[in-house]
């Protein structure tokens, strides 16, 4: 979950939600790629943080009885796993996409444990393996990767409510033409803008959905997801135009 702590309490935003926004902001990209692997890579996005595990214990939870973020949960070897059985069903173009997306977010995590290593290092193999059997350029793939990367991280910036104030821009990531691009709000009212715009529509808007919890504490896991069940939920949009 990605929380966010607002007036009304916390507004949480399931980990899949986020994903399906990067995928939307993906859609508004010029496409680069022929057809199956341009939706290949859609599917990649809107599907990287699936096979989230079952809350067990305290697992959604912090020792304070908060609702807990995702960055305070620690690698689930069990989730990665699973993420790639699921994209192996969609073809190995998508278990590349999700594979290097994982390699990305864990290798920093190699030498501390012999069962995250051995996935790991099964992840490199399997990329070397499929771009050899697609008949892809690792280039190619790179920059397909880092399109998904991109979206990943701008959709994180608009659900965990990082858009700086005062019309500062913030960076995004490098895209896939080896640019920097950056985000920024204006002061005055008005839609967010993205420099330079990479987009391929002038203006349009992306949304997620959030659930809001007046609760600020529960006893555990249970209480929590009963929570989570009966909260309103409300709509997040935002709107982005070409500067």
């Amino acid at each position: 979950m990605i929380v966010n702590h607002v007036p009304a309490g916390w507004q949480i935003i399931y980990q899949q939600a986020h994903a399906l926004l990067a995928a939307q902001l993906l859609h508004q990209w010029p496409a680069f790629l022929p057809c199956d692997q341009w939706v290949g890579l859609l599917a990649a996005a809107a599907q990287h943080d699936d096979e989230q595990q079952d809350w067990d214990g305290h697992y959604g939870i912090t020792p304070a009885g908060a609702p807990a973020n995702f960055t305070m949960k620690e690698f689930s070897l069990e989730q990665a796993t699973g993420l790639m059985k699921a994209a192996r069903f969609q073809g190995r173009w998508r278990s590349l996409l999700t594979s290097m997306h994982l390699s990305t977010l864990y290798e920093s995590l190699r030498g501390q444990n012999p069962e995250t290593d051995a996935f790991l290092d099964e992840q490199r193999a399997c990329q070397k393996r499929w771009l050899r059997e697609l008949k892809i350029k690792k280039a190619d793939a790179g920059r397909a990767y880092t399109l998904l990367h991109w979206c990943d991280r701008l959709s994180l910036i608009f659900c965990r409510q990082e858009l700086p104030e005062m019309g500062r821009a913030l960076e995004i990531y490098q895209g896939p033409d080896g640019q920097p691009y950056h985000v920024l709000q204006p002061q005055a009212p008005g839609p967010v803008r993205v420099q330079p715009w990479p987009f391929r529509d002038k203006q349009f808007t992306v949304s997620v959905e959030a659930t809001v919890l007046h609760q600020l504490q529960f006893k555990d896991d249970a209480e929590l997801a009963q929570a989570l069940r009966q909260a309103p939920i409300e709509r997040l949009t935002w709107d982005l135009a070409k500067g």
